[in-house]
């Protein structure tokens, strides 16, 4: 508890910490250590660890290490052997035998692996000097938390500073029948392999998915509502996505929703808006997330939420109140983790270093991890239109990758750059095709920069590699002159009227 104290003839309130974080995810430790180095007394809690819960998300290390972006990547990483195994055959190597997939050793490395993670994030809070308090934290006031342990006990603690970061939950889809289906979360810890999955989604992780269950040897159906996966990326590469799914053999259902599952003998009997019926091992919902602040207790204490529940802040990460922060996903604002860190960093350097900073969203690389991944940064084309005044020039490159002129796969890589005419720097970068992350953090440094195409076209190629198309993308695919978005921005809301 907050105590009054009488030092030199004034009052001066006396907290417990300067820093209590509620959740211990990426945004969180780093604002918590970051804090402590500058020499804060800092607490955080979250709940213990747990490989699957639909109730609590818990685990130090947050989504990302616990039930995101690590395991699932170990499941990528699981997933493309199939996809080279079959490759390798016109390189020489000589398949006999029948190739097996073991998915419980493969979960079983996952598991021990995210074991590993929650370790070492548990020792930068100790080695950092923040104290850990495993249960669920609340705010019951501007500068208390109470933290909710496993057996029931209410501790709690004051604090000159509070800062949220409990980043976000998924969500299930209002359907009959929607127990039946699972999250993200069940589906990194599923007992046995699914032979026939159906997916409801087409963002990051349902199209991740997807690629994970075929590349295992699952059939794969992509049920999604709109007429390419991959809402809000660039349209041209949401195309080349889709058809790299396919080309994978994933079953497409564009324009289509889910109407109700059953459960039947043999399976989950899942209907779609079209009237066709399939029969599933498992449905995943992969329909979203949102701000996990429900029980928070912030809106008792005065915190403003949007209407969805994220919670609002300023260019600071600070709240309506005084002395509550709030950083990732649970503000709704780039839900990258990232840019968690940036925050989180930002906030300590704020408010513990003496350094007010401002988190940068400018060019922010972003990644799907489908097989093969998809990798953008800067402005889609449709983006770029909407803010060039001038003219914009677009260059594109389509090609076989080295690797399958051997190999045989039909599967084209594609690359794109944005030039704003009038300027000539680079507004926007994509590529689908292998190893596009890797290449697009580099990528992401230059637009950081603020190179122009003529520096592009300067640099100098590395040979033989995909990534050297960057710098030999010469003639422009197409221009597209200035106010032609708003022309068919116009004429698309015309028609909206009718």
């Amino acid at each position: 508890m907050a105590r009054k104290m009488l030092i030199d003839g004034e009052v001066e309130t006396k907290f417990d910490f300067d820093l209590f974080v509620i959740g211990a995810g990426s945004g969180g430790v780093r604002a918590a250590r970051f804090s402590a180095n500058f020499g804060a007394k800092v607490g955080i809690c979250e709940l213990p660890f747990h490989p699957v819960s639909s109730e609590t998300i818990g685990g130090v290390g947050g989504t990302c290490v616990i039930r995101g972006c690590v395991p699932k990547k170990i499941l990528v990483y699981g997933a493309s052997f199939g996809g080279e195994l079959e490759d390798s055959r016109n390189y020489g190597w000589e398949l006999n035998e029948k190739l097996d997939f073991n998915w419980k050793k493969l979960l079983q490395k996952k598991t021990d692996e995210i074991h590993r993670l929650n370790g070492v994030y548990k020792r930068l809070l100790s080695n950092a000097g923040v104290k850990l308090f495993e249960g669920e934290g609340k705010v019951v006031g501007p500068n208390e938390v109470e933290v909710t342990q496993l057996d029931g006990t209410k501790l709690s603690y004051s604090a000159k500073h509070i800062l949220i970061a409990t980043g976000s939950r998924a969500q299930r889809p209002n359907i009959l029948g929607q127990e039946l289906g699972i999250t993200s979360d069940e589906a990194l810890s599923l007992e046995e392999f699914p032979k026939h999955a159906v997916i409801l989604g087409a963002g990051y992780i349902a199209v991740e998915f997807a690629s994970i269950w075929r590349g295992m040897g699952s059939t794969v159906d992509l049920v999604f509502r709109k007429e390419l996966p991959l809402r809000g990326f660039d349209d041209e590469m949401r195309a080349v996505v889709s058809r790299n799914l396919e080309g994978r053999g994933i079953n497409l259902h564009p324009s289509t929703n889910l109407t109700q599952l059953i459960k039947t003998e043999n399976g989950i009997k899942v209907t779609t808006d079209h009237g066709e019926e399939l029969l599933a091992d498992v449905v995943l919902f992969a329909t979203g997330r949102a701000p996990n602040s429900k029980r928070l207790n912030l809106q008792a204490v005065g915190v403003e939420l949007d209407n969805i529940g994220a919670i609002k802040v300023d260019e600071y990460s600070r709240t309506n109140i005084p002395s509550i922060w709030a950083v990732g996903d649970v503000t709704n604002r780039v839900n990258l983790t990232p840019v968690a860190l940036m925050e989180g960093t930002c906030f300590a350097k704020t408010v513990f270093g003496g350094q007010p900073s401002k988190p940068d969203y400018g060019y922010v690389p972003y990644a799907v991890f489908s097989i093969p991944p998809l990798s953008v940064v800067g402005f889609s084309e449709e983006e770029a239109i909407e803010h060039t005044n001038g003219d914009l020039l677009v260059f594109t490159s389509t090609f076989n990758p080295m690797k399958n002129t051997i190999s045989g796969r039909q599967e084209k890589t594609v690359m794109k750059l944005l030039v704003d005419a009038e300027t000539d720097k680079v507004l926007g970068a994509s590529m689908c095709g292998p190893d596009a992350p890797e290449i697009m953090q580099g990528i992401a440094v230059a637009l950081k920069c603020g190179a122009t195409k003529a520096q592009f076209d300067s640099t100098v190629g590395l040979h033989p590699s995909a990534a050297e198309e960057f710098v030999t993308m010469r003639s422009e695919t197409r221009r597209i002159a200035a106010g032609v978005y708003f022309v068919a921005k116009n004429i698309r809301e015309l028609s909206n009227m009718d």
